[in-house]
């Protein structure tokens, strides 16, 4: 059973969630939401109440996979979204009331009857209510271009029984049969059954851990429409309702091993959308995508990371990834490179993934090793790949520009005893205790023995592994803030990438002790956003799907080494 209060209640391809009002001052209500177009609004249709003559009735909720139960002292309601675009209610003992959150031109219309179309404009949606069981009464009058109102009750006949299907559609309804409530629940376990059984399995003491997990991936998907070419898992259906081009690629992991034809989804996703250029969106819903922004170019090491999991990744895969993924490295080489050095940069910290970080406190562009990091390794993979398509020359050019880049970054980032960051063009050391600048850890044992020592050492001993995990800004930095997003906060992806890194640097016992820190965190404190690293308390968006990915790696890592180490 999962609190509704923090998760949404939802199923796998569905726009449809049920979930509390997080943003602009709750209200404590229960609202049917439209998580289509981004997360500029929260995507409100109807707010949901109990009521018994005509009364709202106080009530509380009990949550699964397939069912959300609202319970009063006179009865109950259940709520199950048995289709992508069908939500079924049904109710013993106390109505339902439905208030519309309406806008200019909405309307309600009785089609047919006991058959109401409600077309909700602001969303883009119209909807088809009808009973199956019980009657409606609508409390819709029309002034004008629109309902000043529209109220809908869903109400118990004879029997004190109520059940209706309500189905979004956007341009003409298609009468059509459906299954009963029962039918339709028991549809959906079969269908998340099925998921559970294939989600990554992590050690007993994280159990619950993985259920949440489990629930949050499987509940975030939603079918391809509009700009969403594929089946997309959003970072989360309460607020954060797009796919980001950096956060996917953890999910694509997650998912590698035993639904790898989803993974792949998720990892080809914004390649569909690649500009010609070569940039790769910020973030991309179904209506529209950003590209104000991008996001680092981590996704030749997350290809690596699948086909290491999976044969789905055969040589016909290897062809469709080639040239979208050397025009994305090409285009941080080409177009983030003011100064002319051969160090690409970040203009804003938002293109990094660690929007606030210190490195950019004296503003863009900026010189950021984890970026050169990336595509060291990203040039390293496209080499793998060109060598297994028979393409030698390509490969051995990749080679060369990959170890130019590494000497280059080594030469221009290394201080003597740390990496540090620099303006673009003046070359100004910028003075941060990130953890960004630790992430060149990914390079592993291609990182001069000296250097690889010393990260590891501040890694271990400086300060950022907390009893939590890892905090994305020394604790003892003046700009440390407890919930400052990337200036302090524990993050899955930072954690999978330093993790990952250590194993490549042969540290798997650190590597071992940050993963089970960061299992303990989220399996107590749920699959946040992101964590007060002191604390361990979940911040931000309590539903996040990349950390439910990287916790499920991380466990599964775990699981695989139980007896390694004790701690």
């Amino acid at each position: 059973m999962f609190d509704i209060n923090k998760i949404p209640f939802s199923r796998y391809g569905s726009f449809i969630t049920i979930s509390p009002k997080h943003r602009g001052g709750g209200d404590g209500a229960l609202y049917i939401r439209n998580i289509r177009n981004g997360d500029n609004g929260f995507g409100e249709v109807f707010r949901v109440d109990l009521v018994r003559d005509g009364e709202p009735k106080s009530y509380e909720s009990e949550m699964y996979p397939s069912l959300l139960r609202l319970k009063s002292a006179e009865g109950f309601a259940e709520f199950c979204i048995s289709e992508a675009r069908v939500l079924q209610i049904r109710s013993v003992g106390v109505g339902v009331r439905l208030t519309g959150i309406t806008g200019a031109y909405d309307y309600a219309a009785l089609v047919g009857e006991n058959r109401w179309e409600v077309n909700h404009s602001s969303q883009e949606m119209r909807y088809m209510l009808m009973t199956v069981k019980g009657r409606i009464e609508m409390d819709a009058p029309f002034k004008e271009q629109r309902c000043e109102k529209i109220i809908v009750n869903l109400l118990p006949g004879p029997s004190t029984e109520m059940e209706c299907v309500m189905e979004e559609y956007t341009t003409v309804y298609r009468p059509r049969s459906y299954v009963s409530f029962s039918k339709g629940q028991e549809i959906v376990e079969k269908e998340y059954k099925s998921w559970i059984q294939r989600v990554l399995s992590v050690p007993n003491e994280y159990a619950e851990g993985r259920d949440l997990a489990s629930y949050i991936t499987w509940s975030c998907v939603v079918s391809a429409e509009g700009m969403l070419t594929r089946p997309a898992m959003y970072m989360s259906k309460n607020w954060m309702t797009n796919i980001w081009s950096w956060d996917h690629c953890f999910n694509a992991m997650a998912l590698a091993k035993h639904s790898p034809e989803l993974a792949w989804d998720q990892f080809m996703i914004f390649f569909d959308l690649q500009d010609e250029s070569g940039m790769l969106p910020d973030f991309v819903n179904n209506r529209f995508a950003l590209w104000n922004f991008t996001k680092p170019p981590i996704h030749g090491w997350t290809l690596r990371r699948i086909w290491e999991r999976t044969d789905y990744v055969n040589a016909e895969k290897l062809k469709e990834v080639y040239e979208p993924l050397a025009k994305w490295t090409n285009w941080w080489l080409a177009y983030q490179d003011s100064d002319g050095d051969g160090i690409p940069q970040y203009n804003h910290g938002n293109d990094s993934g660690w929007d606030n970080s210190t490195i950019f406190r004296m503003g863009p562009p900026v010189e950021s090793p984890d970026l050169s990091s990336f595509l060291v390794l990203q040039m390293d993979v496209l080499a793998e790949i060109a060598e297994k398509l028979g393409r030698e020359d390509a490969a051995e050019r990749w080679r060369r520009e990959s170890e130019g880049l590494l000497a280059r970054m080594v030469d221009h980032f290394w201080d003597g005893e740390r990496f540090v960051p620099k303006k673009s063009g003046t070359h100004e050391v910028i003075e941060s205790d990130s953890l960004v600048l630790f992430i060149p850890i990914i390079l592993g044992k291609r990182l001069p023995a000296g250097i690889r020592e010393k990260l590891v050492d501040g890694i271990k001993n400086k300060g950022f592994l907390t009893e939590n995990g890892l905090a994305t800004e020394l604790p003892s930095s003046q700009f440390y803030k407890e919930d400052g997003y990337w200036r302090g906060p524990i993050w899955a992806p930072t954690t999978m990438l330093v993790v990952d890194g250590l194993l490549s640097a042969g540290e798997k016992e650190l590597a071992l002790e940050i993963a089970r820190r960061f299992c303990r965190m989220a399996t107590k404190s749920g699959m946040a956003e992101n964590f007060n690293a002191l604390t361990g308390a979940g911040l931000r968006d309590p539903a996040f799907t990349w950390t439910s990915s990287v916790f499920l790696m991380l466990g599964n890592f775990l699981r695989e080494n139980e007896g390694a180490v004790q701690g």
